[in-house]
């Protein structure tokens, strides 16, 4: 699915999600991001980052607002394979049984007939998948034999396959060395340039000034988004983490 340059990647509007028991996550968060960028999702844990996602996904139904992606609601775009979602490592089941080569292939689903019978133009792509992120050598492996950096590898790998416009990557540099968040990282630049969409939920803001053009800084709501340079700023970074600038391994202007 492919849109005007103009039109977002992705639009939120006075999103708000309440939970059954009651309780509000989320509340009036509003953001746009557009076409060809990298945004930091940055906040506290229990601010709603979490929350976020899944009302961008579709995995929660809203309480208000509404969200579009490319100019098309979550259901078409879900349809049409154009987003994809890159979770926790806590939220995935490791000792289930399945190989790499199967999970990224599960990106390739929404493109097969109801059958799900792999054809050349999927094992294509789960063999470019692999290749980009340097995991062809581990297709065979057990997915939960893997070490946390190269299963964070192989999730990115089945959202290439699914060759989704809009990527949803929650805190993908967790358990990870230094290595591999450097190769992602530069994966992730070069999706940009491709005029893909990445919002990605991190801690690690001593890197946020390098690789993100845009941030979104979340406490049960959006308390500002925007250009890096311009929101990434000591009086913000503390209304939303709360604490003094040496909390957070960072000098004003940037990263210490």
């Amino acid at each position: 699915m492919s849109a005007a340059p103009d039109v977002a990647g992705l639009q939120a509007e006075g999103l708000s999600v309440t939970y059954p028991n009651g309780h509000t996550a989320l509340r009036d968060a509003s953001f746009r991001l557009p076409q060809g960028s990298i945004t930091g999702l940055l906040g506290v844990n229990g601010a709603g980052k979490s929350t976020l996602f899944k009302a961008l996904m579709g995995f929660v139904p809203l309480s208000a607002g509404r969200v579009q992606i490319l100019g098309e609601s979550v259901a078409r775009a879900r349809k049409a394979q154009a987003v994809a979602y890159v979770p926790q490592s806590e939220e995935v089941d490791w000792s289930f049984p399945v190989l790499v080569e199967d999970v990224v292939m599960m990106g390739r689903y929404g493109h097969m007939g109801l059958l799900r019978r792999p054809r050349a133009a999927d094992r294509a792509a789960v063999d470019a998948a692999l290749a980009r992120v340097e995991m062809t050598d581990f297709r065979h492996r057990q997915i939960g034999a893997l070490s946390g950096g190269q299963r964070k590898r192989v999730f990115l790998a089945r959202a290439l396959a699914q060759d989704a416009r809009v990527i949803l990557l929650d805190e993908p540099f967790t358990g990870v060395d230094t290595g591999t968040e450097a190769q992602i990282t530069a994966l992730l630049r070069a999706l940009r340039e491709e005029g893909r969409v990445m919002l990605v939920a991190t801690h690690n803001l001593g890197t946020v000034p390098a690789f993100c053009d845009r941030v979104v800084m979340v406490r049960g709501t959006v308390l500002a988004e925007g250009p890096t340079e311009q929101v990434f700023t000591p009086e913000i970074l503390h209304a939303t983490f709360g604490g003094p600038g040496t909390a957070w391994g960072l000098v004003a202007g940037g990263a210490a």
